[in-house]
């Protein structure tokens, strides 16, 4: 549209809406050539008298001066590049819808322009329908719809694809997204947005139709794809649903499938989805599957550092063997895994960082394939320089000693995959997040540098916890600094707030409630010297717990002359050893207990009055290969064997505890006979009792038993890789209390309680607390024929399956869900025992880990059989168990 006017005083302008900078200079020559008598078909030269800005709401007047580049005084050509580049830019900044060019006056050889914009509407309010409330904030997060957003074409577009392509790779293949804006009354320039959702119902694929398949079975196709399944009633782990690129890769996978047995030239002609319904598909593929393959001469080429024989050993594959692309490709670089046995890392863990190794088919006679696996060995590499970042918390000598990659070392892969693993079992920084950069690799002088970026985590934890129990409201204190330094407990400027980075652990707990205290210290130093892994270890610990009467209101109070009470010591020294490898520690430690009872007749032990001393030695041997973090693990395995043992005293004793346990065992069979509604009954019994506690003293005075445990746990990662790993975990548990004297025989401690959810509660008497969840709290512990109470067992066994899944794995709080399969028992003696007599149970749980409270967890189980205390009772059923600091 055009507008003409003079150069009078008028105040007409002449302007154009532009659409392009041609028109611009279209019309500027048509206008100039009609307004006056001189032709600038070539454009004529003026001075910029002056730019004047309107139109503008919420941007400065000078701003926009500034962007067009345009000042007073200087040259200007008309028509020119000058004002099309003005114009290129404010198109290209996508904040106008109009951009009006005025030129208002010319003075001689000076020209005055206006420049009249029109802003584009900014986001005032965004709704989102068709979505759980929930949802719209991170769909607002994702499309970037903030408040004050200019609204364009593209935006508007880009919003739309975006939500449709994410609901379609969620298997929603029908969704529609629209979205509609609106002039926001409230504001200048503002309008709302309104987001309809209608995702429908995910699409599913009802079948699979293979067309030319005749070699494979179509279950084996169907079993390739990992994400791409067919809709059945029992698939709960991997539904059905079809998502385009999940469905790309499992052709891939299909094809590979082919390539394992043989049949390498087999493809996907072609593949059609067929609409069954809104909500079903078919998907029909034609395949050629070709001839079936089979390997012949693999001969290898420019090898110098490994013999053929080495090579070939590595390698696994025979001549005659039926063609396997899938596992040639693995056996010489395996990409899915970093310590795969493959070729590729035989070389790179022997120093030979710039290896190349390829397989080249040489020759095809008939079906059988001539290989030559052919090796570019390069330079050996050695590590120049290795360093270290994000340990804001953790001294640097902390993470160097378990570095297995230091400067000078040849380079290695499975060094660095080591040294990861250690870094991850230190649990000081985020284990999802420790990544080995490899830089400045040189060819030519044959070094490397490696840095490693750490995240701190959280190390530190406090317990605080008030509940009721065991008589009466319990309160639980307790801190534990798991990165803690001792040689700077005395520096008041490292208090942040506790002196922290040197790897130590300190940890003090306090519980405590009417009717009984515990107190603990203990530390650890991991590398004791500084120089070697050898861990000290130091617990010092004491309880009292005390009985209970009636007041003369029926209330429960503490009875302070009734006591029993435990104080320990124990030092221990933990040593990684290099055989059978170095994932091997032995340990050993010596404590000492002291058990004192004051007129603690309470049916517990076997006498209330007195004391009991116990003086042990602990020997352990462990392995731990635990990879991925101590809070999930996804794979490796840890196990460990401990024998704890006393001092045989009784062998160098001229004692005979014969006739001591067989009178104890006499007054305890009459105890048991007196009738206790006999007018003498507890006269009786409290005289038998007293002679049969200074028997049990006698017996017990210095402890005298030995110990073995067993506990191994396997953790294997089934599908998934990083944050989406569904783990596995196999479990096996043995425990065996034994004596060196029959006469004396087992002692009332130190015995092992089966049943629950596994916590200690407030016990310190050396006693085993089995979990085994799906029952109540050590109700498969067997009772005493003789007493009928569930005095402890000296034998059990335990199994159990989980699988693990994480829902979240970031610093801040680590969730994942599991599933169970538990089974064990325990047992009074070793007469009785049988591993295959078990207690079964199944359920489900969660756990949530937070740096500063440590592991917390639900379990429900199902108990398939009757506990130990009912053994007549039918099955258990279910049983909720609430999971506080337990280890993981």
């Amino acid at each position: 549209m055009e507008k003409q006017a003079n150069n009078s005083a008028s105040g007409k302008r002449l302007f154009l809406r532009l659409s392009s900078p041609f028109i611009l200079l279209l019309f500027l020559t048509t206008f100039f050539t009609n307004a006056q008598d001189i032709s600038y078909e070539e454009g004529r030269k003026y001075i910029l008298g002056g730019l004047e800005v309107s139109g503008l709401q919420s941007y400065n007047e000078q701003t926009v001066k500034t962007y067009t580049g345009l000042r007073v005084g200087q040259p200007i050509t008309i028509p020119g590049e000058q004002i099309s580049d003005v114009i290129k830019k404010l198109w290209g900044l996508e904040l106008f819808t109009d951009i009006e060019f005025f030129v208002t006056n010319v003075e001689g050889d000076q020209i005055f322009l206006e420049l009249v914009i029109s802003e584009r509407p900014t986001l005032s309010n965004v709704t989102v329908y068709g979505v759980k409330k929930r949802k719209v904030e991170s769909i607002i997060d994702d499309t970037d719809l903030k408040k004050g957003k200019k609204i364009t074409q593209s935006l508007i577009a880009n919003t739309k694809n975006y939500l449709e392509n994410k609901y379609k790779k969620e298997g929603y293949l029908n969704a529609k997204v629209t979205i509609a804006t609106a002039t926001d009354t409230v504001g200048d320039n503002t309008q709302n947005m309104v987001i309809n959702i209608k995702k429908g119902d995910k699409v599913k694929i009802r079948d699979f139709i293979f067309e030319g398949r005749e070699q494979l079975k179509e279950a084996k196709l169907l079993g390739a794809m990992k994400q791409t399944k067919e809709k059945r009633f029992w698939r709960l782990w991997k539904k059905s649903k079809f998502i385009k690129k999940d469905y790309q890769d499992d052709l891939g996978l299909l094809i590979d499938e082919y390539a394992k047995n043989g049949y390498r030239d087999a493809r996907v002609v072609s593949d059609t989805v067929i609409k069954v319904n809104d909500n079903n598909i078919d998907i029909k593929l034609q395949i050629e599957e070709g001839r079936k393959y089979y390997f012949g001469d693999i001969e290898f080429v420019g090898n110098t550092v490994y013999t053929d024989r080495q090579l070939e050993r590595q390698l696994g594959i025979k001549k005659g063997s039926t063609y396997n692309g899938v596992l040639l490709r693995e056996r010489i670089a395996d990409d899915s895994k970093p310590d795969a046995d493959d070729i590729t890392n035989l070389y790179q863990n022997f120093g030979y960082l710039f290896s190349q190794v390829n397989p080249v088919e040489v020759s095809a006679e008939n079906d059988t394939i001539n290989f030559e696996i052919r090796i570019i060995e390069g330079k050996e590499t050695f590590l120049d320089h290795v360093t270290i970042n994000g340990n804001d918390k953790t001294n640097d000598h902390v993470i160097f000693r378990e570095l297995r990659t230091r400067p000078g070392n040849q380079y290695s892969k499975a060094d660095i995959v080591r040294t990861i693993r250690e870094l991850q079992q230190l649990g000081f920084f985020d284990a999802e997040q420790i990544q080995p950069d490899i830089i400045n690799p040189n060819p030519n002088t044959g070094t490397v540098d490696v840095n490693y970026d750490l995240v701190e985590s959280g190390s530190s934890q406090i317990e605080l916890q008030g509940g009721y129990g065991g008589g009466g409201f319990i309160g639980t204190l307790g801190l534990s600094f798991n990165n803690f330094s001792m040689q700077n407990i005395f520096n008041k400027k490292a208090y942040k707030p506790v002196p922290m980075g040197d790897g130590q652990t300190f940890a003090l707990r306090v519980q405590a409630s009417r009717t009984f205290r515990v107190y603990s210290l203990n530390f650890s130093e991991p590398w004791l010297g500084g120089k070697k892994p050898v861990r000290f270890n130091l617990n010092l610990s004491r309880t009292q717990q005390f009985g209970v009467t009636r007041d003369s209101r029926g209330r429960f109070q503490p009875n302070k002359d009734q006591q029993f009470s435990i104080t320990g010591v124990s030092l221990g020294l933990a040593k990684r050893v290099q055989w059978p490898d170095d994932f091997f520690t032995v340990s050993h430690s010596l404590g000492y207990q002291l058990y004192d009872f004051k007129n603690y007749n309470i049916g517990l032990f076997s006498f209330g009055n007195g004391k009991s001393n116990s003086f042990a030695y602990t020997f352990g041997l462990s392995r731990n290969s635990i990879q991925g973090g101590r809070i999930f693990p996804k794979g490796g395995s840890n196990f460990e064997i401990t024998a704890k043992l006393t001092p045989p005293y009784s062998l160098f004793s001229n004692k005979d505890f014969k006739p001591i346990r067989e009178e104890s065992d006499r007054i305890l069979e009459e105890i048991s006979a007196l009738d206790p509604n006999a007018p003498d009954f507890q006269t009786e019994s409290a005289a038998l009792n007293a002679q049969r506690e200074q028997l049990e003293e006698e017996r017990f005075k210095w402890l005298e038993y030995y110990k073995l445990k067993f506990k191994g746990d396997w953790y294997t990662t089934l599908v998934g890789s990083g944050n989406k790993s569904l783990v596995l975990r196999t479990n096996a548990e043995f425990g065996y209390l034994g004596s060196y004297n029959t006469d004396i025989g087992n002692v009332p401690f130190e015995r092992f309680f089966v049943g629950g959810d596994g916590q200690g509660n407030f016990t310190l008497d050396g006693r085993e607390v089995v979990r085994l969840r799906g029952y109540d709290n050590q109700s498969l512990t067997p009772l005493n024929p003789l007493t009928g109470r569930p005095e402890g067992a000296i034998i059990y066994n335990k199994y159990s399956i989980e699988l693990r899944y994480p829902l979240t794995l970031k610093p801040s709080a680590s969730i994942y869900g599991l599933a169970f399969l538990e089974a064990g028992n325990a047992f009074n003696n070793f007469q009785n025992y049988n591993p295959f007599d078990i207690k079964r149970s199944a359920g489900v749980g969660l756990r949530i880990f937070m740096p500063a409270f440590g592991l917390l967890g639900i379990d429900f189980g199902y108990g398939f059989d009757a506990d130990n205390q009912n053994p007549l009772g039918g099955a258990n059923g279910w049983e909720t168990h609430f999971i506080i600091g337990q280890q993981f």
